[in-house]
């Protein structure tokens, strides 16, 4: 029987951590220390927190873990809150973490960090960047509606360049759901894809007003949209990724409006002063070439034009009489050598009747040749086709012997051969089926 003065280990660890629970004082801890053992888990996170002397098991669930902005490291000093408690199966008591945040630093400024770095390792910040049009017929303005932004933006466009058309997406800039709301506004535009130009921003605040601007879905929609962006967050000593990522940065909307439009009253000017420099070009040229034309129309060589080719003519006409004579001189040579080939080939012209005998007689003895080895051969052929066939099998058959098989293979030997056995026979007219009733062997050695 137990002693009623010995606990079970369950009921000690019961009391501790009813002890535990019921302690005001370990309801609401504050803590620093240094991340260790961590290891990113798909939901709750579990690592401790130590320090030069001590070491204590750390728990934070996903509910928590998600509200925070950066990513907790092996070995980063951090800044937590939560309560004690012991866990029961173990008997270790453990702190549950619900608020975390970098130890010197703040949280939104550490996940800032983490991010850009991040991002210049991907190499995004290095990705090439989209030309501004120069004279654009639409611009997207992704912004608050009713903020200063876009009234600021609307102005500076109407001043500067009035023909060209504003469409306003309507955007969150500040919030939880804000950063969705940039991606959708993002998503639209590239979508609809007939903008020359994006114009993303917000006026100035906290980093926590600019936040969403820091989100890495705002970057990575920004990156993949097809259009050009210019960014203009907050004020002008104000960076946030979105300014990192996209093609232009404006310091604020006034400049991004500047950047994204020309003024029309310049720009018609311009082309005002290129309509008359090229007038004056062209004039200028004009009266260049006449005056070439007057000192062709001058020269001595146009007004009698025969004499350029007055010299080619006459090389010409001595270039074809001597053409003339060579050709003659050719011919007249090769019919010399035509006339002494000729007289050769009379004195040397063979006897062609005593060729055509001599061509007779050797195909006579060429044909009888061929029919007296055709006829050895045949007698060759017939006197093997002979002999083959008196050392046929079947010729031994006919003469009264027989073939034994068990099926598979001839037997040539009793040694193969057992008593009541099946064996097939084959004479010269059939074969039929036979059983072993009695096997004799005879020694046939020779002494």
């Amino acid at each position: 029987m137990v002693d009623k003065q010995y606990l079970t280990v369950s009921a000690l660890t019961k009391y501790l951590k009813r002890k535990f629970d019921v302690d005001p004082y370990l309801r609401r801890v504050y803590l620093t220390g240094e991340i260790s053992n961590f290891r990113l888990r798909p939901r709750h996170q579990y690592f401790s927190l130590k320090d030069e002397h001590a070491k204590i098991s750390a728990i934070m669930f996903q509910s928590a873990f998600s509200k925070i902005k950066f990513r907790p490291e092996e070995g980063m000093k951090v800044l937590v809150s939560g309560y004690i408690s012991l866990y029961e199966i173990t008997g270790q008591y453990q702190i549950y973490i619900d608020h975390m945040e970098p130890d010197g630093i703040g949280a939104l400024y550490q996940a800032y960090e983490q991010l850009k770095n991040k991002l210049r390792q991907e190499g995004i910040f290095a990705l090439p960047k989209k030309p501004i049009p120069r004279f654009p017929q639409k611009i997207a303005v992704i912004t608050s509606p009713s903020g200063a932004v876009i009234r600021d933006i609307i102005t500076t466009v109407q001043r500067r360049y009035p023909i060209v058309q504003l469409v306003l997406f309507p955007a969150q800039v500040q919030g939880k759901t804000a950063a969705d709301s940039l991606v959708s506004c993002l998503n639209q535009v590239n979508q609809i894809g007939d903008f020359d130009t994006v114009i993303i921003g917000r006026g100035g605040g906290s980093i926590e007003d600019l936040w969403p601007f820091n989100e890495e879905k705002v970057a990575r929609a920004i990156v993949d949209l097809n259009i050009p962006v210019i960014s203009s967050v907050g004020h002008e000593t104000d960076t946030t990724i979105a300014d990192l990522v996209a093609d232009l940065r404006a310091p604020t909307p006034t400049a991004a409006a500047e950047l994204a439009t020309p003024v029309l009253k310049e720009t018609l000017l311009q082309l005002k002063q290129l309509q008359t420099s090229l007038y004056q070009t062209v004039r200028n040229i004009l009266v260049k070439k006449r005056q070439l034309l007057q000192v062709y129309q001058n020269s001595p060589i146009f007004q009698r034009p025969q004499n350029l080719y007055r010299d080619y003519i006459q090389r010409v006409d001595q270039l074809t009489n001597l053409l003339i004579d060579l050709t003659q001189q050719n011919i007249h040579n090769a019919n010399q050598k035509w006339q002494m080939l000729y007289q050769a080939l009379k004195f040397q012209r063979p006897d062609i009747k005593q060729l055509n005998l001599q061509l007779n007689t050797l195909e006579q003895n060429l044909l009888q040749g061929c029919s007296h080895n055709l006829k050895e051969k045949r007698q060759q052929l017939i006197q093997g086709a002979t002999n083959l066939d008196n050392l046929s099998p079947l010729k031994t058959l006919q003469r009264g012997y027989a073939i034994v098989s068990d099926h598979q293979r001839v037997i040539t030997t009793v040694q193969k051969l057992s008593a009541k056995q099946q064996v097939q026979v084959r004479l010269a007219d059939g074969d039929f089926q036979a059983q072993v009733l009695q096997i004799e062997a005879k020694n046939n050695d020779r002494k």
